[in-house]
């Protein structure tokens, strides 16, 4: 809806660089646990992989000016492969970047919250394993919580109808989400498992 982009879109910024900047401090807080350099080039790497899946799609919904897009299958399959620090980055800001690449500004503060959550809680769940049904479990947790956030979010918004009119497609996301990361993410981790040593 284009009262929400044009209602959000100048605080765009400084969410997106607050973000980045706590996301920083908190590797630095953490630098003997995290190989910060590692960790910091995979997570720009990812959220940009993120980024531009997310844009690369996108199909308006009218009820609340949101939009159905694929980038849940690279939070995901990025949260499995490499854990919560760095799917937390790249699902929070490399999705809210998504959205100011395909032309949604309004939505990236509340993206990056959301898609933010969803990498934490894959990535907390699915870390070190290669285990299928860990995964999908991790996927489906992670779906969940985007499609309740975007949700209360959009019924606060816009009302609990429009809001409920986005949940089919946010289940289309999460549902792609969950077998095109879990298919990727087990591949990779089964083929590479060294992969997960770089961080």
């Amino acid at each position: 809806m284009g009262d929400l982009t044009e209602m959000l879109k100048p605080y765009v910024p400084y969410v997106l660089g607050g973000a980045i900047i706590v996301y920083l401090a908190y590797l630095w807080a953490n630098r003997e646990k995290f190989r910060s350099a590692n960790v910091m080039a995979i997570s720009a790497m990812m959220a940009a992989v993120v980024g531009v899946t997310t844009a690369f799609v996108t199909i308006t919904i009218p009820a609340t000016g949101g939009y159905l897009n694929f980038g849940d299958t690279m939070v995901m399959f990025t949260a499995m492969v490499f854990g919560p620090v760095i799917g937390v980055f790249a699902g929070g800001v490399g999705s809210a970047l998504g959205d100011v690449i395909a032309g949604y500004p309004g939505w990236a503060p509340i993206t990056l919250v959301v898609k933010g959550l969803e990498g934490l809680a894959v990535g907390y769940l699915a870390r070190r394993s290669d285990n299928v049904s860990t995964l999908i479990i991790a996927g489906i947790v992670g779906g969940v919580i985007m499609i309740t956030g975007y949700f209360l979010f959009e019924a606060y918004m816009f009302g609990i109808p429009a809001a409920a009119q986005e949940v089919p497609p946010n289940i289309v996301q999460a549902v792609t989400g969950v077998l095109v990361g879990t298919g990727l993410a087990q591949a990779i981790k089964k083929r590479y498992p060294e992969v997960e040593d770089l961080i």
